[in-house]
C-alpha cells in the first residue's frame, strides 16, 4: 500500500502565501475529493506536490512511502509513482504522442519497452478512451479539443501506471459522453490496481460517477472541513456560504490565472 502524507504544508508564490498549513493523508484504494471556491489553493496543492517551480514550500513536509518528496526533482516524483493530470495541458509541436509516451515509459525502466508491447498498450488505452486511432501519430495535444486534451491526460495515466493519481479539474471541457468514458476508465483502474485518487472538481456530476471516500473543503489555503461523499451533495445544494457562516470564515472568491507545471517543464526541455 502506498501512502502520500502531507503535514503542515505552507506554500507561497511571489512572496504571497497561498497554502497555510495543509494536513492530508492519501492511501492506496482511497478517493479524495478536493473542493472549494476558485483562488483558494486547490491547484496550488497539487502543483506543489508535483514540484511546480513557481511554488515555494516554506514550511511543512510531503512524503511518499516515507520518501522525502520535497527533495525530489519533478521527474523523480513521477518515477516513484505520482501523477498529475493537468487542468491546462500544453500543446507541443514536433513531438508525437507515441514518442512522448515511449520516452516517459522508458524513463521508468531499466530496459526500453519493446515495440510490440508499447504498441499493444497504447492502442488498448486509446480504444478504452474511445479516442481517434491516429492519436499516436499526432503532435502532443496540438489541434486537440479541450475534451481530447483531458482524455489524453488519462491516456498517459493508463500507460505510466502511477500509484497516486492527482487530477486537476479533469472533467472541465468534457461533454457528458466523454465524462462517462473517463469516469469508467478511472474506476476500472482504481478497482484493478487500488490506486489512490485526488480529484479537484467543482461539479457533483463527476463525483456521482466516481464517489469519493473522503471529501475535503479547502478555503483560504486551509482544509476547513472533511467528511465523506455526502459533503459533495451539500456543497452542490448550498454552495460554500453555509461553511462561511458556520466556521466564521470570509470566503475568498476569485478567478485564478492559468498556470501549468507542464508548461514550465516542457519549455525548459525544448529551450523556450
Amino acid at each position: 500500500m502506498s501512502v502520500l502524507k502531507i503535514e503542515n504544508l505552507h506554500v507561497s508564490i511571489e512572496d504571497k502565501e497561498i497554502l497555510k498549513g495543509i494536513d492530508l493523508v492519501v492511501k492506496s484504494g482511497e478517493i479524495h475529493a478536493i473542493m472549494g471556491p476558485n483562488g483558494n489553493g486547490k491547484s496550488t496543492l497539487l502543483s506543489a506536490i508535483m514540484g511546480h517551480p513557481k511554488y515555494q514550500v516554506t514550511e511543512g513536509s510531503i512524503t511518499f512511502d516515507d520518501q522525502d518528496v520535497l527533495a525530489m526533482e519533478v521527474d523523480e516524483r513521477s518515477r516513484v509513482g505520482l501523477f498529475l493530470g493537468m487542468q491546462y495541458p500544453m500543446e507541443v509541436t514536433g513531438v508525437t504522442n507515441s514518442d512522448f509516451m515511449k520516452s516517459a515509459i522508458n524513463a521508468r525502466r531499466e530496459q526500453p519497452i519493446g515495440l510490440f508491447e508499447f504498441v499493444k498498450s497504447m492502442e488498448g488505452s486509446i480504444e478504452k478512451l474511445q479516442m481517434n486511432s491516429d492519436l499516436a501519430h499526432r503532435y502532443l495535444n496540438e489541434g486537440f479539443s479541450g475534451g481530447e486534451k483531458k482524455r489524453n491526460e488519462i491516456l498517459q495515466m493508463l500507460m505510466l501506471k502511477p500509484e497516486i493519481v492527482m487530477l486537476d479539474e479533469i472533467d472541465s471541457g468534457l461533454d457528458i459522453d466523454a465524462l462517462r468514458i473517463v469516469a469508467t476508465v478511472l474506476l476500472e483502474e482504481y478497482e484493478k490496481r487500488k490506486i489512490g485518487l485526488i480529484i479537484v472538481s467543482h461539479y457533483e456530476r463527476f463525483f456521482e460517477l466516481i464517489a469519493p471516500t473522503h471529501t475535503h473543503i479547502l478555503i483560504n489555503g486551509k482544509i476547513v472541513m472533511s467528511s465523506d461523499a455526502s459533503l459533495v451533495k451539500r456543497i452542490d445544494a448550498d454552495g460554500y456560504d453555509w461553511i462561511s457562516r458556520e466556521l466564521g470564515l470570509e470566503v475568498k472568491k476569485e478567478v485564478k490565472p492559468v498556470s501549468s507545471i507542464e508548461n514550465c517543464a516542457v519549455k525548459e526541455k525544448v529551450g523556450l
